[in-house]
């Protein structure tokens, strides 16, 4: 299978969003009818691909099944280029937290064998 390269895809002019940059599932909170944002620690700007790859893919938001990745990312429209960095970003961010879980989580290993899981499905095989 043929990859983009990496310029391709990471360097592609997209629009500009406000980006929290932690798809931390506590920095959500949900009063049953807005959503509200907290935890600016690593905001700025950014783009809808990597921002919805990060809110899918961060370990708060897979553990215990806490978000349908397929139903939240099926209300955005996004264009074929976000489409593409949207596959390459949660490909990175899995292998962010497979790794991060490899360096710091040995104790949970059924945690890190499903990161695993994700990331192998992301990457296809």
């Amino acid at each position: 299978m043929a990859r983009p390269r990496l310029e391709e895809v990471f360097g592609a002019e997209l629009p500009p969003v406000f980006g929290l940059g932690d798809g931390n599932l506590a920095n959500y909170l949900w009063d049953g009818s807005r959503v509200r944002l907290v935890d600016f620690e690593y905001s700025g700007r950014g783009d809808l691909a990597y921002e919805l790859a990060e809110a899918v893919e961060h370990v708060s938001a897979w553990v215990g099944d806490a978000v349908d990745a397929t139903a939240l990312l099926s209300y955005f429209e996004l264009t074929a280029a976000e489409s593409a960095r949207l596959v390459e970003c949660r490909r990175l961010l899995a292998l962010f937290w497979f790794q991060r879980l490899l360096a710091e989580d040995p104790a949970r290993p059924h945690t890190l064998v499903r990161q695993a899981g994700r990331l192998l499905a992301l990457l296809g095989g």
